[in-house]
């Protein structure tokens, strides 16, 4: 049942209020001042604050300021027989839900109750979601090695640099973009990904700046590209090495002048978007061969980094098999497998030519094959080497 606090001054007002909640099966909470209003809300957690703006001691501003520093904020509805618009865009600015004169009117005040409620809720939810995406793609480690790695992200992720991200299949390229995403301005922004060696050369143009209607044969409608579905985000193109000469080089003058075409069309559109690239090819090697473009490769290599392969940070792998076997027991709901140390020591030993994404495949076998603690000898069944 959402917890609804009433602050008020005026008796009549709360008593008012809280029938028509009450009646509406809310839990209701009364104040009579904001300074008990602003001590409730430290005390116990609610979903929503019925606010009113002119009260003694302190104002329903002062609250709504004070209240948005904690952790838990809740929504507030500001109320008030002194309403005015600049009252009203204040109490927006400084992050209320909505603001309602006095007397309120009953429609309106239950309607703005269940949508601040339902803002609520998806906030709360949004915020579990992250949670958990922020777990799953947590970068594991502690060697050196990814010790730079991180230190690197810290610094580059909150600038609007582009960063060239280089190193082996399987060793997380992707994970370092989505690191650099979530520690930038642009965390709350689209994070758009691009598998450039996934998608035909024919096709990777309309993939990335959009088509219009009846540009090539199937283009049966308008379509957004890659660039403007992250507007203000970030664009991660993945092994770019793959992209095509002619795509280069209008991802170049996108870089240059932040404006694109789509295919079909001479309309330019302006794009706000960082751009994150990765490869695991040697592009200078690729310019000296003809194919890639040098002066891309400058404009996306402002910052480099170069993600190590397993081989060369093995001793992060027994925190990584830990994580792992936790990681594959949530999403079976078994309990989480234990391992030996002879067993850990064993997988050390290995070449990983796979990197990170072949170590995670075989603690998988591993736990489906392997009994309840995985042992050297399931090691030596179920391993490849």
């Amino acid at each position: 049942m959402p917890k609804i606090l009433i602050i008020d001054d005026e008796r009549f007002i709360r008593a008012s209020l809280r029938e028509i909640l009450e009646y509406e099966k809310f839990e209701v909470t009364e104040a009579k001042d904001g300074e008990e209003g602003l001590a409730k809300l430290q005390e116990e957690e609610f979903d929503l604050v019925l606010c009113d703006v002119k009260m003694p001691k302190m104002d329903g501003i002062e609250v709504l300021d004070h209240a948005k520093a904690m952790d838990r904020s809740p929504q507030f509805i500001m109320i008030s027989a002194h309403g005015s618009i600049e009252t009203a865009v204040e109490a927006t600015k400084k992050g209320a839900f909505d603001f309602i004169p006095k007397p309120p009117d009953l429609n309106r005040l239950l309607l703005t109750v269940r949508n601040a409620l339902d803002k609520k809720q998806l906030v709360t939810e949004t915020k579990v979601l992250k949670k958990k995406l922020s777990k799953k793609l947590d970068m594991v480690g502690e060697s050196p090695a990814i010790a730079r790695v991180k230190d690197t992200i810290e610094k580059v992720a909150p600038t609007d640099a582009r960063v060239l991200i280089t190193g082996p299949n399987g060793t997380g390229k992707e994970l370092v973009a989505h690191w650099i995403h979530q520690k930038s301005n642009r965390q709350a922004e689209p994070f758009v990904a691009v598998n450039c060696a996934a998608i035909p050369s024919e096709l990777i143009e309309s993939e990335l700046f959009g088509h219009e209607k009846g540009a090539f044969t199937s283009a049966h409608k308008q379509r957004n590209g890659k660039f403007e579905q992250a507007q203000n985000g970030t664009l991660f193109l993945d092994e770019i090495g793959d992209m095509s000469l002619s795509a280069q080089s209008k991802v170049l003058r996108a870089l240059q002048e932040n404006l694109i075409n789509r295919v079909g069309s001479d309309k330019d559109i302006k794009v706000d978007v960082r751009v994150l690239a990765a490869t695991n090819k040697d592009l200078k090697k690729e310019i000296e061969a003809g194919r890639f473009r040098e002066d891309l490769y400058h404009r996306l290599s402002v910052i480099l980094i170069q993600v190590p392969a397993l081989k060369d940070r093995k001793e992060d792998i027994p925190l990584l098999v830990d994580k792992f076997l936790e990681d594959i027991a949530q999403e079976s709901g078994d309990a989480k497998k234990a391992i030996t140390k002879e067993a850990l020591g064993k997988l050390q030993e290995f070449p990983w030519t796979g990197n990170i994404r072949e170590l995670r495949n075989v603690v998988e076998r591993l736990v489906i094959l392997g009994e309840p603690t995985i042992s050297l000898e399931d090691i030596k069944k179920y391993a490849d080497y």
